[in-house]
């Protein structure tokens, strides 16, 4: 009720709708109307999604200006608040060590 109070008679907004199939496709896995440990521990890790390299690939997509799928100084630095608030960088402490990739 905090996120959406469903007034009678109102229709659901798509971002409800959406969460739902979501929620009824992906996420009740044994179809009980309801998440388990099991169905809740799929969501948050799930074995077939590597998270690192998720992040990884967006940080290059989003920084990358002339796409050609390589880092130069400029792009990170360009693109500095996106590496400080990534995971991927140890929430920027990583980027305060010298590195000769960079």
């Amino acid at each position: 009720a905090d996120m959406f109070a469903n007034e009678e008679g109102g229709p659901e907004p798509d971002w409800v709708v959406t969460e739902r199939e979501q929620f009824s496709d992906f996420r009740d896995l044994n179809k009980d109307g309801k998440m388990d440990k099991d169905e809740i521990q799929h969501w948050i890790l799930p074995q077939d999604y590597d998270h690192a390299l998720a992040e990884a690939r967006h940080l290059v997509y989003e920084s990358d200006v002339d796409k050609d799928e390589k880092l130069t100084k400029e792009e990170v630095l360009n693109n500095w608040n996106m590496f400080v608030g990534s995971q991927a960088t140890n929430y920027g402490e990583d980027l305060t060590r010298n590195h000769d990739e960079l």
